[in-house]
């Protein structure tokens, strides 16, 4: 075997390899789309007093058998962002994703749009100050405030 071999046989091996993905990535777009289809048609918004919130792997413990069922092998593997709620008179489990997750306020009434079990987005809350900061985002915030703060000091004089 010849290095021109090596070679055909190595980009013959990355062309499969490009392909297998490129159709593994067409198919997760394609559940993707009708995931956000279901999400929109199934909207709903409704007012909760978020109890508790934990990041945990799913079990039957924090949720629903018959939801715990359909989930795939591979998302009871990871963590996934639960919020534990009460909706009308009821306490259920609710799952959302990290920036949603990130935003909600413990012990606090919250209006959400849900599709199902899933808490979409928050609405009538102002977001950018509920998220929790980085410490390279604190320092930058604090950096343009005083910029600001002395740009305004020598106008003044």
């Amino acid at each position: 075997m010849n290095t021109s071999d090596i070679v055909i046989i190595i980009v013959l091996v990355l062309a499969a390899a490009t392909a297998f993905l490129w159709y593994l990535n067409k198919k997760s777009m394609r559940k993707m789309v009708q995931a956000q289809d279901f999400i929109e048609q199934n909207l709903t918004t409704a007012q909760i007093f978020v109890i508790d919130k934990k990041q945990e792997k799913p079990s039957l413990t924090n949720l629903p058998k018959a939801v715990y069922d359909q989930m795939p092998r591979t998302s009871k593997m990871r963590k996934v962002n639960l919020v534990r709620a009460k909706v009308g008179p009821q306490i259920v489990t609710l799952m959302c994703d990290k920036p949603v997750y990130e935003v909600l306020p413990t012990k606090k009434t919250v209006k959400v749009d849900l599709a199902g079990m899933y808490i979409v987005s928050v609405t009538g809350m102002n977001l950018e100050d509920k998220k929790k900061k980085t410490w390279g985002e604190k320092m930058s915030s604090r950096l343009t405030s005083s910029q600001k703060e002395a740009a305004g000091n020598s106008k003044r004089k």
